[in-house]
């Protein structure tokens, strides 16, 4: 597959840091199908466009998308709604399958500082892993670990502190806008995956996790290649 920067080299871009971040829904687990049905029903119930409201649900904790959509609504209200979308969600693998070069990539990072921080619970990250046939990393930061949502930095500062390591040798995989945000406020490089997330000025973006090459280089720092996009044959 490709991979490009943000000023569309053509050359191979290498980075390299000392431990790994990585988001689960867009990143390394697809549960778009999942997310979809679960908040055009929400934003229906509502009154809401459901085109809207998924523009502003990736990334984010339900209860924080819910502020945004009905900011006039009493927290309260959101919290407990909140609670009822993630055991649906936890419910529903109908469709959850791992992003292309998700299980090539864990395994390749299996042995290397990583951690999982995701908006998700932590029933909910089991139930999407396990779907995936994704091996769940041993540091999580889950919804039940922070605070404050992203695009709040809590959930990649706590994970840089859990693994010893520092911000700005953290690298940050994400899909949203909303943890896009997060990683960069965290002082974080950010890789982009997918679709969603060139939007968002990530410092390098791929369109999946097949473009990655991962090596050790002799210190123990983790080096991520990123292949270059092909260039397109000339017209004839």
């Amino acid at each position: 597959m490709s991979a490009s920067t943000s000023t569309a080299t053509s050359e191979r871009v290498a980075l390299t840091a000392k431990a790994l971040l990585l988001d689960m829904d867009g990143t390394i687990v697809n549960s778009d199908a999942v997310v979809e049905r679960c908040w055009r029903d929400w934003a229906l119930s509502h009154g809401l466009d459901p085109q809207e409201a998924l523009k502003v649900v990736h990334g984010r904790q339900g209860y924080a998308t819910m502020a945004v959509l009905l900011p006039e609504r009493p927290m309260e209200i959101n919290l407990a709604e909140n609670a009822e979308m993630l055991a649906r969600e936890t419910a529903d693998t109908d469709g959850v399958v791992p992003v292309a070069g998700a299980p090539a990539f864990m395994a390749a990072i299996g042995g290397l500082p990583h951690a999982l921080v995701t908006s998700a619970d932590a029933a909910l990250a089991t139930a999407r892993m396990t779907a995936a046939a994704l091996p769940m990393p041993e540091v999580r930061i889950t919804a039940e670990s922070v605070g404050a949502s992203k695009p709040d930095p809590e959930g990649f500062l706590k994970g840089a502190a859990t693994l010893g390591v520092d911000p700005a040798d953290c690298i940050v995989f994400e899909d949203s806008g909303a943890g896009i945000t997060a990683g960069r406020a965290a002082g974080m490089r950010v890789i982009g995956v997918g679709p969603r997330a060139a939007a968002h000025g990530p410092t390098v973006h791929v369109p999946d996790l097949t473009s990655l090459d991962i090596t050790t280089d002799a210190d123990g720092s983790i080096r991520i290649t990123l292949r270059p996009e092909p260039q397109d044959a000339p017209a004839q």
